[in-house]
């Protein structure tokens, strides 16, 4: 079953150009044939295609369903972008597969990669959703500067992960069920000290993802599974 993604659905019963193609032309979907719907915000719906243009595919709705989240907190990763998107591409993939409300791109100190497309990581993260048949959309930040970000920062719980020799906790250990968690995962050359002080005093509890040093992107993986995986 695929899934395709129509935020417009209160106003509009058309496919997207790029949906349409996909529906009609890749999947060689016709006239009558049922389909599976998402507007992102947790509705699916299923309909019937009226019109099999490949460009502007008409459908109605036969019937809509509201969805349970897969997890029942709010869980936001904020992360410094890798020098190689890619790898930051790879992490927000898996991310939305496993299930995650928010993502901000963090400008960091350190931070080697000082502009990010978001074009394309939105795309990245719609693909994701309809893969893994997600109806919630997790919503993409604009590249933050990180003082700004941590000043504004409001969840119930918020960590930073770093790699200095001092006191941490182990998030698994830290995350409070039900309980909405912010997880900061900094950049390949880690946060600076002053950053992690300036954390701490706004309320940020120091943590550890392991006894491994992890590359940037897989730490935000683990952060992400950890979170979801202890609120199960």
């Amino acid at each position: 079953m695929y899934l395709f993604y129509t935020p417009d659905i209160d106003t509009s019963h058309v496919l997207s150009e790029e949906e349409s193609a996909h529906c009609v032309r890749v999947l060689r979907y016709t006239k009558g044939d049922g389909i599976l719907l998402t507007d992102g915000r947790g509705n699916t719906y299923d309909a019937r295609i009226t019109n099999p243009h490949p460009k502007h595919c008409e459908f109605e709705v036969i019937a809509s369903h509201k969805q349970k989240k897969s997890h029942d907190f709010y869980l936001h990763i904020a992360i410094a972008p890798t020098k190689n998107i890619e790898r930051m591409e790879w992490m927000v993939e898996k991310c939305t597969e496993i299930g995650i409300d928010e993502i901000t791109p963090l400008l960091c100190r350190f931070s080697e990669r000082k502009q990010i497309r978001e074009d394309r990581l939105e795309k990245i993260i719609l693909s994701a959703a309809k893969q893994s048949l997600t109806p919630y959309l997790p919503k993409l930040n604009p590249l933050t500067d990180y003082n700004t970000f941590i000043k504004n920062a409001h969840e119930e719980t918020r960590f930073i992960a770093h790699c200095y020799k001092e006191d941490k906790r182990e998030l698994k250990d830290e995350i409070q069920k039900g309980k909405s968690c912010l997880v900061l995962i900094g950049p390949e050359g880690d946060f600076s000290e002053q950053e992690v002080a300036d954390a701490l005093s706004a309320g940020f509890v120091p943590v550890s993802l392991g006894n491994s040093r992890l590359r940037t992107e897989t730490a935000g993986v683990v952060a992400c599974h950890t979170a979801v995986l202890m609120n199960e």
